[in-house]
């Protein structure tokens, strides 16, 4: 039997700077295996609840649950924190984050930026992190550039060893937050294909993407974010071809994603 309990849970989650409350009370559950898409336009919340998600920000209100395991918080309001350090460290290890600027080290070779983690943080041991690791450089693509340096590879290579350094952490959910919006149009193919394995893998993922063609290619489930809400959600067939909120059509069209 396939396992499908949940591996993260939002529950009505608020996000607010200040004044200004950027996510207004949203629920999101990615079950093992599922691959969720977050999509709307600049501003509406969706790299911030993917922050929120792995702990990176501070919710202010709301539930969020690891594998059924609720964060602890202390405080309230714009004063809430987690307020177990060891359980943050732990959650943020299982939901490897990649981000949108790779956020590669420039003075280690593409392998130490891989090792990095897995050595420093899990305390794993070497030679089992360096095989790991050329695996996983293997997997997406760039295992001949174990020796480069960040500078010497393309945009396209250094996001699929930004990847790669997140696999190599073992994670139980890959986070990615515009994997491919720093990228020209042929190298953005390079990740998209890789991050289409990783979903064919059965791997769980949360996409923020503006990338309207791999989200209908590789979710089980999108979530179309307006101000702050969602607006929209379901499997990519019905929010792409039976699109029901006039905002969604507004924004497809604008992304020339309208079919």
């Amino acid at each position: 039997m396939t396992d499908t309990s949940p591996v993260l849970e939002i529950r009505g989650l608020h996000k607010s700077y200040g004044e200004l409350e950027v996510i207004k009370g949203v629920d999101i559950t990615a079950r093992r295996g599922d691959v969720v898409s977050l999509i709307g336009s600049s501003g509406s919340g969706k790299s911030t609840l993917l922050r929120c998600c792995n702990l990176l920000e501070d919710s202010q209100q709301g539930d969020i649950l690891f594998k059924g395991e609720p964060i602890s918080w202390v405080g309230s309001g714009l004063n809430r924190r987690p307020s177990d350090p060891k359980q943050v460290l732990r959650i943020r290890t299982n939901l490897s984050m990649v981000f949108q600027q790779f956020n590669l080290w420039a003075h280690m070779t593409i392998l130490e930026n891989v090792m990095e983690a897995p050595l420093t943080v899990l305390g794993r041991d070497r030679d089992e992190v360096e095989a790991s690791a050329r695996k996983y450089l293997d997997k997406v693509g760039i295992g001949d550039k174990c020796d480069a340096y960040p500078a010497q590879l393309s945009g396209g290579q250094q996001q699929r060893a930004a990847i790669a350094r997140a696999l190599c952490m073992e994670p139980e959910a890959l986070l990615f937050d515009e994997p491919t919006s720093a990228l020209d149009p042929e190298l953005e193919q390079e990740v998209v294909r890789v991050i289409k394995d990783l979903a064919a893998e059965g791997r769980t993922m949360i996409i923020v993407t503006h990338d309207m063609n791999m989200a209908a290619d590789v979710s089980s489930h999108i979530v179309f974010l307006h101000k702050g809400l969602i607006e929209e959600q379901g499997p990519p067939e019905e929010v792409f071809g039976n699109t029901q909120s006039e905002r969604l059509r507004g924004f497809l069209a604008s992304t020339h994603h309208g079919k």
